[in-house]
This record gives C-alpha cells, sequence and structure tokens, in this order.
C-alpha cells in the first residue's frame, strides 16, 4: 500500500519561499509519475507541477518561473521549491503518485499541507 506524506507548508509573506517534500512509502518505481496539485478555498484542485522518471517536467502556467519540482528516487521523495510567492498561491497542497501496473492507472494521495502567503 502506498501512502504520501507531505511535510513543509506554513504562512509566508509575498515574495517569500517555502519548500515542500513528499515522502513515499511502498512499493515505487522511479517510472511513477509523482507530482503537486493544489486547492484552494471555493476552487477545484488543479496541477501544480508533476515530474516523470525521465525527468519531463510539467508547470502550471501560473508557477512557470517561480517553483520547481525535484525528485529523489533512491529516497522516494518529491520536492517542490516555491519561490517568489503570491497571495493567490495560498491553497492546501497535495502531493500525488500516479502508478501503471498491469495495464490499470493507480492514484494516490497525501493528506494536504497548507500553505498560506499573506503580510
Amino acid at each position: 500500500q502506498v501512502q504520501l506524506v507531505e511535510s513543509g507548508g506554513g504562512l509566508v509573506q509575498p515574495g517569500g519561499s517555502l519548500r515542500l517534500s513528499c515522502a513515499a512509502s511502498g512499493t515505487i518505481f522511479s517510472r511513477d509519475v509523482m507530482g503537486w496539485y493544489r486547492q484552494a478555498p471555493g476552487k477545484q484542485r488543479e496541477l501544480v507541477a508533476a515530474l516523470t522518471s525521465n525527468e519531463d517536467t510539467r508547470y502550471a502556467d501560473s508557477v512557470k518561473g517561480r517553483f520547481t519540482i525535484s525528485r529523489d528516487n533512491a529516497k522516494n521523495a518529491v520536492y517542490l521549491q516555491m519561490n517568489s510567492l503570491k497571495p493567490e498561491d495560498t491553497a492546501v497542497y497535495y502531493c500525488n503518485l500516479v502508478q501503471a501496473r498491469w495495464g490499470n492507472t493507480f492514484t494516490y494521495w497525501g493528506q494536504g499541507t497548507r500553505v498560506t502567503v499573506s503580510s
């Protein structure tokens, strides 16, 4: 059973930085896609960034140039470095893992970590 645990959220002033971490346990392969989503109050959950095994990355337009996703396959971990934070980045951030196994797709979520950008 895969479990994802996020950490690193908190309160930060506009223009500040935070680094989110996600530790995955269970059977994880480097080919699995790991990423981050966020959900702001009253809005749908949206993709922030994703990283594939061959290091292809995908970012939401709103975070390009400010956020960087990375992963450490030896630690089964994925990170999100967030710089130049804006109030509109305020949301609960969720770690996501997608596995393709035996013709099926399995999706896992962490419990979320709250990021608040405010002065």
